[in-house]
């Protein structure tokens, strides 16, 4: 089993900075895939970024270059670093992890929100 708990957002101004910390129970974490979806008011989910249990990243196109995924596997948490936020990136941002046996992103944490205004 798996839970998925998100924390650090918040309101920030264009320009700022954040950083999101997701931190999940250790029975699949270091070697299940784990991502980072967000969804803006009134557009779909989308994925934001991956990262691999052998730590191999990837990005959304149009956001590589300002948001970092990592992991820390003896620490059990995933990290997401926002930086050069922009308003567009004022979302609800979740947490999900792959289940290693079926490959489906079939946990999720319930959310944190992310406001970029001045």
């Amino acid at each position: 089993q798996v839970q998925l708990v998100e924390s650090g957002g918040g309101l920030v101004q264009p320009g700022g900075s954040l950083r999101l910390s997701c931190a999940a129970s250790g029975s699949i974490f270091s070697i299940a895939t784990m991502g980072w979806y967000r969804q803006a008011p009134g557009k779909q989910r989308e994925l934001v970024a991956t990262i691999t249990s052998g730590f191999r990243t990837n990005y959304q196109d149009s956001l590589k270059g300002r948001f970092t995924i990592s992991r820390d596997n003896a620490q059990n948490t995933l990290y997401l670093q926002l930086n050069s936020l922009k308003p567009e990136d004022t979302a609800v941002y979740y947490c999900v992890a792959q289940d290693p046996l079926s490959g489906e992103y079939d946990y999720w944490g319930q959310g944190t929100q992310v406001t970029v205004s001045s």
